[in-house]
């Protein structure tokens, strides 16, 4: 049987650019459908437009600093609608370059909002197109049912596009996009007050750079609220109102939604092809990105595995490689590195101190915790936070954590050598890079703990 072509794509962002773009270099006719703009989450109103408001924020703590440097630079005021009009600027200088990617690349790209029309059959608008494979890619959007009343409070998309900043602000969650908005609001003179569940923020991540993330927050001015993650949000008038579990009102001009984002499957049709979604709304896949249905594939968020930007590209290149190319192959997920962009920022790569030990993992525990030299000079309070893992009986090095700046930065080059399994020895003979924050993590030799297999 003939079809129109020989992969589809559901959704141009990056990993669906990636997949399209890879297949088609291994010859592949290929189509990829957008309902909304090239780019995705991560170009348009994610990843990218998040860290240059972080950069907005970082150089107005710069400029705090600089006094301590010798600097008189007078007043200094951020204007929100500058950074707004630069920002929409680039958005669409990147989402042209990506359109210019895909045709560069021969993959014809179709505009409107795909539904799977049965095995082998996309519909869009009155256009029904026929496909040999059929990959979905069509991410995720903001959790808008968590909470009664919350389905009208704006999310990080929204945010993005103000051009003025409120006065105060309620922050509803404790995950990346929660913390990160937080701290990045706060620098630029927002009064910001952070609501969540648990105890700490960041769940999923080490216990040690939780506690320190929230220290951070309240250093930065942030007000926070553990354990009283609002019952219901209510619009009143011009302001937002929260009311925890005691009853108490918690009243704000502008309320952020950060409690969560949910896989893009709702009306694609799915259910014709026979895929049953998990509880969470995503494509189950196997690891060579598989759908129980023949034929139909799915990466990045929209299997809500690990919603990162580089895991979709990743995912997205090796299945078309193993579709289209001389040989299958899949990603290795086992290490792969994150970071949240608050002040200062963190990362990691490798799993959590408590997951090792309920793995019964021997572990050696060595931490650096000081005052960088930049904010020694000047007294000021920002620290580093450094975690080696290592298991007690290989010497291999299993996790890297880190909250300071140039974390990401730091802990990236670190994950290569996760990756190639170096050991604690192999840290210890390496000549340390003097002055950096980054030679601690050459420098520990005492172990702080030992915790011993379970």
């Amino acid at each position: 049987m003939t079809h129109d072509f020989d992969l589809v794509v559901i959704g141009a962002g990056s990993g669906g650019v990636a997949a399209s773009r890879r297949a088609a270099a291994h010859g592949a006719k290929v189509a990829v459908i957008e309902g909304s703009r090239v780019g995705g989450t991560c170009v348009i109103r994610g990843c990218v437009p998040k860290k240059l408001l972080m950069y907005a924020a970082q150089y107005g703590d710069g400029l705090h600093e600089a006094a301590g440097y010798g600097w008189d630079l007078g007043e200094a005021r951020f204007q929100m609608s500058r950074w707004a009009d630069a920002k929409t600027a680039e958005t669409q200088r990147l989402e042209h370059i990506y359109r210019q990617l895909l045709a560069g690349s021969k993959v014809e790209l179709i505009e409107g909002h795909a539904k799977v029309d049965g095995p082998n059959r996309v519909r869009v608008g009155e256009r029904l197109i026929s496909a040999k494979h059929l990959l979905i890619a069509s991410g995720a959007a903001a959790v808008r049912d968590s909470i009664p009343g919350i389905e009208d409070c704006p999310t990080s998309d929204d945010l993005l596009d103000l051009r003025s900043l409120p006065a105060k602000a309620g922050i509803v969650g404790s995950g990346f996009i929660a913390l990160e908005f937080a701290s990045i609001l706060a620098r630029l003179g927002v009064k910001v007050s952070l609501f969540y569940r648990a105890h700490l923020p960041l769940r999923g991540f080490d216990e040690d750079l939780r506690t320190r993330a929230a220290a951070a927050l309240q250093a930065a001015g942030v007000k926070l609220h553990p354990g009283m993650a609002p019952r219901q949000v209510q619009r009143g008038g011009d302001h937002w109102l929260l009311f925890d579990a005691d009853e108490r009102m918690h009243e704000f001009p502008f309320v952020l939604n950060a409690t969560g984002r949910r896989p893009n499957t709702q009306g694609l049709g799915l259910d014709t092809l026979g895929i049953v979604l998990d509880d969470a709304g995503a494509v189950p896949v196997n690891t060579k990105l598989h759908t129980s249905a023949a034929g139909v594939y799915a990466i990045g968020d929209v299997t809500n595995k690990w919603n990162l930007t580089p895991v979709a590209i990743a995912e997205g290149r090796a299945l078309a490689d193993s579709l289209f190319g001389p040989a299958p192959r899949e990603v290795d997920l086992s290490l792969v590195a994150s970071a949240v962009f608050m002040l200062p920022p963190l990362a990691t790569v490798g799993p959590t101190e408590a997951d090792l030990i309920a793995a019964g993992r021997k572990l050696k525990v060595f931490e650096a915790d000081f005052r960088p030299m930049r904010q020694a000079f000047i007294d000021g309070a920002e620290r580093c936070y450094m975690k080696l893992l290592v298991d007690a009986d290989t010497d291999k090095v299993l996790a890297v954590h880190m909250l300071g700046a140039d974390a990401p930065e730091i802990v990236q080059s670190l994950a290569v050598a996760l990756s190639a399994g170096a050991t604690k020895a192999m840290f210890d003979r390496t000549i340390a890079m003097h002055p950096t924050a980054a030679e601690e993590f050459v420098l520990m030799r005492e172990a702080t703990r030992i915790n011993p297999a379970g």
